[in-house]
């Protein structure tokens, strides 16, 4: 009797542990949307290998797809981030924005690599939820990055000045409240004609419409995603969208 008493007090006691644990601390899942309809990125392979090694190494799922119509409320939600690597173009049709939207709005996460800037030009809360949109680019070269936040957890392991060769955009329409992590120094490169002067951001991260999103400008070049302290930087930015602060 008394032995069926204590199964059934630790049947309870497992119950509300598992009930109550919290979402970071079961096993996660995020999407990669890589769709293109303007310019492809050949480094999209790489990254896609690259997250996929970040998540088996830091105990979340990666699931990939070029395909907009698994933006529906009913796949959305087993989410907890998605990414945006490297998208071009008008990707979501009017059904998919409402859907992402909600998804966003009810805790959702964003992760934008690259040039998720680059898509969506007619969809005003897609531009406020990834931060910007891309207005140019002068040639790949090397520059100084200032890191001006070293406490986020896609920055904390980056040194101050952060010298590194990419193709580095410049932005229109930047939001308002953005939590900037890392600022161009435009005098160490030619930012070409649509430079931005000393207010030029390149990774930020806020929060937006009831959810998460992080943006880095980096990750262009196939180099990047075997570059150790770029890996760092978007794992964090991904640790962040799904919700993790360690």
């Amino acid at each position: 009797m008394k032995k069926t008493i204590h199964l059934t007090i630790l049947s309870i006691v497992l119950a509300v542990i598992i009930a109550y644990t919290p979402a970071y601390a079961k096993k996660q899942r995020v999407l990669v949307f890589s769709k293109t309809l303007g310019f492809h990125h050949n480094s999209i392979k790489q990254g896609i290998a690259a997250i996929q090694k970040l998540g088996s190494e830091n105990k979340f799922d990666v699931d990939t797809t070029t395909n907009s119509t698994y933006f529906n409320l009913q796949n959305l939600k087993k989410y907890a981030a998605v990414i945006f690597l490297s998208t071009t173009g008008d990707v979501l049709n009017d059904e998919q924005q409402a859907a992402f939207e909600k998804y966003i709005q009810a805790g959702g996460g964003f992760a934008g690599v690259h040039s998720a800037t680059d898509c969506e030009y007619n969809w005003p809360w897609f531009g406020n939820l990834v931060g910007a949109y891309f207005a140019g680019h002068p040639n790949q070269q090397n520059a100084t990055l200032n890191v001006v936040d070293r406490k986020h957890i896609s920055t904390k392991h980056l040194p101050e000045q952060w010298k590194r060769k990419d193709e580095w955009y410049n932005f229109r329409n930047v939001a308002k409240g953005l939590s900037v992590l890392i600022f161009m120094d435009e005098k160490s490169y030619d930012a070409g004609k649509n430079k931005m002067g000393d207010n030029h951001p390149i990774a930020w991260y806020h929060k937006y419409d009831g959810g998460r999103s992080f943006y880095t400008g980096l990750g262009h070049t196939e180099e990047s995603f075997s570059e150790p302290l770029f890996l760092e930087h978007l794992l964090g930015g991904i640790k962040y969208a799904m919700g993790r602060k360690k």
